[in-house]
């Protein structure tokens, strides 16, 4: 690693540039997963959250070549995905008041890992290629990104508190990614290859239908049984 070679730092401006792209889906995670805890905790989760998130995708990357080349991996993380979205949905209402902060913290922290290691199988490729085969480099370039998910959480999170549909639209997203992730797993692209190219998006638009559908039906029932529930 030759930190005077024009091509290092042309690589690691590529990395970044690839994170800046990528931080979107995942500074909605993450912002998702946090919204319900206190001020305070919600800073936790979003430092914890993003650097664990980062810590996985340097490991995460150095073996995609591999992991992506299974058949049905995606398919299998498009329908985890599908549930994490749906589960982002749920109302919390009063449930939260009995259930200890630090708890609260470490189920936040864990959502936004699952969620972003199924996220990164779909995009730690680009990343991968971006640092040439070279570790050192690949671990300094997602070590920038760091603060650029914490800022984009921090943005999403307060526009969350003022907007609510954000919430909606960020659990659509996720829908969004998995319908894309599926399509594209190697035990059925050689049959979803046959079909034009904008099928794959109304895949995808299926899939954060299917989001929304199930979280809000989820979440209808969640407070059915909470009145049942009050009432008794």
């Amino acid at each position: 690693m030759n930190f005077t070679d024009p091509l290092f730092w042309a690589s690691l401006m590529q990395i970044i540039g690839v994170n800046i792209v990528l931080s979107g889906d995942n500074a909605v995670v993450i912002a998702l997963a946090a919204r319900s805890l206190p001020p305070r905790q919600q800073k936790k989760a979003i430092a914890l959250g993003s650097a664990a998130a980062i810590v996985m995708r340097v490991i995460l990357t150095i073996f995609a070549v591999q992991l992506l080349s299974y058949p049905y991996l995606k398919l299998a993380g498009a329908a985890l995905l599908v549930w994490i979205g749906a589960q982002l949905l749920l109302d919390d209402g009063g449930d939260g008041a009995h259930i200890k902060g630090n708890e609260n913290l470490y189920a936040a922290v864990r959502t936004i890992l699952v969620a972003d290691l199924v996220m990164s199988l779909d995009n730690v490729i680009g990343v991968a290629a971006a640092a040439k085969g070279s570790i050192p480099l690949l671990v300094i370039g997602l070590a920038i990104s760091i603060p650029l998910i914490i800022f984009s959480s921090a943005i999403i999170l307060k526009l969350m508190e003022r907007f609510p549909v954000i919430i909606t639209l960020g659990a659509g997203l996720l829908g969004w990614v998995a319908g894309e992730m599926g399509w594209e797993d190697p035990a059925i692209s050689p049959w979803t290859q046959q079909f034009p190219g904008w099928l794959e998006y109304v895949v995808a638009a299926i899939g954060a239908s299917l989001v929304v559908i199930l979280g809000k039906t989820l979440a209808a029932r969640q407070t059915s049984a909470s009145a049942k529930e009050g009432g008794s």
